[in-house]
């Protein structure tokens, strides 16, 4: 085997045959149910078993994710909607209508996160509005990260699924 053709195996763009897509996967749905709005959650749980400083520092950075999230959601979320919106759109149709299995694995991710997203924009609303704190805030927040733990689990289903049906389709075809 030659360097040229272990570079080719080990870039494939052929998504779903690929140990490294599963592997990204899992670490994006990993990262987006331990990070809720920005927030580390052992943060909430200490929080909740501490109280005291761990509680104050839990309100000071939920303080702070939240007035960024609602910033940038203020000031830019209409271009970052549209932008975000196009590209969705583009790897949608390059996926599914063109079947570039490429940006199918990438539209199986980014459609789903792009739904975390506008869900911690929802949630870091809420949390302003209200004023949350205390145990209130650490409820909303574990209700945060159990709705982005079913969407992912949903989203990695799907994903499972679909990716099987692609490679059983790119098994039985004519060589």
């Amino acid at each position: 085997m030659d360097f040229t053709q272990t570079l080719h195996d080990l870039i494939d763009f052929r998504s779903f045959s690929n140990l490294w897509y599963w592997i990204a996967l899992a670490v994006t749905w990993s990262a987006a149910s331990h990070r809720v709005l920005g927030i580390p959650f052992d943060m909430v749980m200490r929080a909740r078993r501490l109280g005291g400083k761990a509680e104050q520092d839990l309100q000071d950075i939920v303080r702070v994710n939240v007035t960024r999230i609602l910033y940038i959601g203020r000031e830019a979320g209409v271009i970052l909607m549209a932008m975000f919106s196009f590209v969705l759109t583009t790897l949608g149709l390059l996926g599914f209508l063109y079947r570039v299995e490429f940006c199918q694995a990438i539209f199986l991710i980014a459609l789903p996160m792009s739904l975390v997203g506008l869900l911690s924009l929802a949630t870091a609303a809420r949390i302003e509005e209200h004023d949350e704190q205390g145990e209130v805030l650490r409820r909303r927040l574990s209700m945060h990260r159990i709705m982005v733990q079913a969407i992912g689990i949903v989203s990695i289903f799907v994903t499972a699924f679909w990716g099987m049906l692609q490679n059983m389709n790119l098994s039985i075809l004519p060589g």
